[in-house]
């Protein structure tokens, strides 16, 4: 007799094997060069205030210190916004003179130890690094301590108010 088979020729159906190889390879490499560029920042904010308005004064002006830093083209005036300038740091070869304003702020910070905030006033056209050294140099006195090799950080004026700087006289209108 003649057996006969039913559906034709009996196939074994065994589920394909998926080869993966060369994406873990890509994983593997990809993955570390990825975690190694990518960029860790830290986000680190400054707030400053803007100078109120004179005709609106706060307390009586007449007695307290009101620490102004205005920046020149050519120079650095640190003064008193009730006694006038207590020091003009003229440019030197290097550019702005941050020493003598440092040492400056230190002897204000002295005198004043518990004043906080100042005025940075900033003429047109002064640039932005500048202002950034500026403004380091009144947040932060740094001293290097030789000995121990560490440098000692302290608070001067860390409350800092932004503005234009007034006109100088006989200047350009």
């Amino acid at each position: 007799m003649i057996r006969s088979r039913r559906g034709g020729r009996h196939h074994r159906h065994d589920a394909a094997e998926l080869n993966i190889t060369a994406f873990m390879n890509l994983m593997v490499i990809l993955v570390p060069f990825l975690l190694i560029t990518a960029v860790f920042s830290r986000l680190a904010i400054l707030e400053l205030n803007l100078p109120g308005s004179s005709s609106e004064p706060d307390e009586p002006q007449d007695q307290t210190f009101q620490l102004e830093i205005i920046v020149r083209q050519d120079k650095i005036e640190v003064g008193d916004r009730n006694q006038g300038l207590l020091g003009i740091y003229p440019n030197n070869e290097e550019g702005y003179d941050y020493v003598a304003l440092a040492d400056k702020l230190l002897e204000l910070k002295d005198r004043y130890p518990s004043k906080t905030d100042a005025s940075i006033l900033l003429e047109q056209d002064i640039a932005y690094d500048t202002l950034v050294q500026v403004m380091d140099t009144v947040r932060v006195a740094q001293e290097v301590d030789e000995d121990k090799g560490v440098i000692d950080r302290s608070d001067l004026f860390p409350n800092i108010s932004i503005g234009d700087a007034p006109a100088l006289d006989g200047g350009s209108s």
